[in-house]
């Protein structure tokens, strides 16, 4: 494979890609017991930013925390460590993968405590569009799913897991070998979730509708972004429990996700939506969230954080675990 780096900040440093390696005994290889997330990072008027990057490593944290995975880097550690990442690959755009996991603490299910040890890398690597550069402006065909989302209280949704994305894979197969780009999956209780690895927006009269927390939905960074664009634009935005046929009589329906960002879907199980396509809400929700990384928009909530070129950078960069 192809290195998508030269180097990857692994337990603290900046290593050479070929060096970062786990033990095929690793307790996250066997049992899924790792957390991660992905952050883009945007060539602004201002330089290479972060996209609510802070936000970000404090969900990974927040992830850990559910899990209870002991985190040996505190929030600014590995915000200083995404940073230093991206600068010792001269990026102006990247995708951010840090990704926190279990590795030799025995062969167990659940390990003991004192065996415990987290390990943590960050990768930063230029993607595009997750998928494909025609989605965001042509919209994508999309399926509902036979394979539903966990039901509550087994495993947990809100945290951004490793495991969790069993689900998603199922999902997206189908979807690929049915012909179509993406899947989406119900709940437990037959009611609209998200897709195979992104949020869910539907928009009828001018309303923006999207599945609550409850509804097995991991509570995505760009979904949060896209409710406070879309209510400063002046929209009104419903968290709210939908069924199947809501997407067959929507006038618009789009996903979001830091891979995804804004992603209109033109049709659900052949249906087209009444668009057809980016329908004018998703067009000026998107044309929001593209201003961010222009200027055109300004950034009122603060979340572009800059990525500072800095003697952290260099290649001998190191924390001591918190």
């Amino acid at each position: 494979m192809k290195p998508l780096a030269q180097k990857i900040w692994f337990n603290g440093h900046l290593t050479a890609w070929e060096n970062c390696t786990v033990h095929v005994m690793s307790h996250a290889l066997h049992y899924g017991t790792s957390v991660f997330e992905g952050i883009r990072v945007y060539d602004t008027p201002n330089g290479p930013c972060g996209f609510r990057l802070t936000d970000h490593v404090r969900r990974l944290h927040d992830s850990a925390r559910i899990y209870h995975f002991p985190m040996p880097y505190s929030v600014e550690e590995l915000v200083q460590a995404c940073r230093d990442t991206v600068a010792s690959e001269g990026l102006k755009s990247a995708y951010i993968r840090p990704l926190a996991f279990l590795g030799a603490c025995g062969m167990g299910v659940t390990p003991s405590p004192d065996a415990i040890k987290t390990d943590i890398m960050i990768a930063a690597f230029p993607w595009g569009a997750y998928l494909g550069e025609e989605a965001l402006e042509k919209g994508v065909d999309a399926c509902v799913s036979s394979w539903n989302r966990v039901a509550p209280n087994t495993i947990p949704s809100g945290a951004k897991a490793g495991g969790n994305y069993l689900s998603g894979y199922l999902i997206g197969r189908e979807a690929r070998q049915g012909g179509y780009s993406e899947g989406i999956a119900l709940g437990a209780d037959g009611l609209l979730s998200e897709g195979a690895g992104e949020n869910l927006f539907v928009v009828r009269d001018g309303v923006l509708m999207t599945p609550p927390s409850s509804s097995s939905i991991l509570q995505g960074i760009t979904r949060d972004s896209v409710i406070k664009l879309a209510r400063g634009l002046g929209y009104e935005v419903r968290e709210q429990s939908m069924t199947r046929e809501s997407l067959y009589v929507a006038d618009e329906v789009f996903m979001t996700g830091t891979a995804a960002e804004i992603t209109p879907v033109r049709s659900v199980d052949g249906i087209p939506t009444r668009a057809a396509g980016p329908g004018p809400v998703t067009k000026a929700v998107n044309k929001a969230f593209r201003g961010l990384f222009d200027g055109s928009t300004p950034d009122r909530y603060g979340w572009l954080e800059p990525i500072h070129q800095s003697v952290n950078a260099l290649d001998n960069a190191q924390f001591e675990p918190a």
